[in-house]
């Protein structure tokens, strides 16, 4: 395919997969796992599962953490395919990892890769970020008065590479930061705001 062939929604849908970061325990929230905290009447995680649908994932996976089977009991991702990270306490990287290794086999080419704690990104940025895929070689990225944020759109064909240097925190950021002349950046900045929700004082950003 040329960068001048567009792919059907349809096409997209099938071929990049939802990956939903949500394994964080909310240290600087009093302990308080990221994924349960409600917004507009349910949890972090619901809200984030329904915009990766609405953009048009047709296969979510969510990556689990902390307190993974109270998020099991409390929200309703009966479509998802659950992960567990038993390390999630090791940060991003090893939920990222998790994460990209669960879709192995699945057929999907691309992951839309998005993290529980912004509900400020909804499913008009993640629709653009998946409107960019062209094949398993495309990293995409969300960006916000031109700085990279998320979501990321990852090409199966950087998996290998993502997963040997996410590590702690920086999730696949040393990765795309080697690789950034092959990224193609979607400005997102008039349809979504990219906070996240980190400490107490962040709440107030939910409804």
């Amino acid at each position: 395919m040329t960068d001048n062939e567009a792919l059907t929604e349809d096409q997209v849908g099938d071929q990049v997969a939802g990956l939903l970061l949500a394994a964080g325990g909310g240290r600087r929230l009093g302990g308080r796992p990221k994924a349960l905290l409600e917004h507009r009447g349910h949890p972090l995680v619901e809200h984030a599962v329904g915009a990766l649908r609405a953009a048009g994932c047709a296969r979510v996976h969510v990556v689990l953490g902390a307190r993974a089977e109270d998020v099991r009991a409390r929200a309703a991702l009966d479509d998802c395919v659950l992960v567990d990270n038993p390390g999630w306490e090791q940060g991003m990287g090893s939920s990222l990892r998790a994460g990209l290794r669960s879709l192995t086999g699945t057929g999907a080419r691309a992951a839309l890769v998005c993290l529980v704690d912004q509900p400020g990104i909804g499913a008009e940025a993640m629709a653009r970020v998946c409107a960019a895929y062209r094949d398993e070689t495309s990293l995409v990225s969300a960006a916000y008065a031109g700085v990279r944020g998320h979501p990321v759109l990852l090409g199966a064909a950087h998996w290998a590479g993502i997963a040997a240097t996410a590590t702690g925190d920086r999730g696949a950021r040393a990765y795309l930061r080697e690789h950034e002349a092959e990224i193609a950046h979607v400005e997102c900045g008039d349809v979504a705001r990219p906070y996240d929700i980190d400490t107490e004082a962040d709440l107030v950003h939910l409804e």
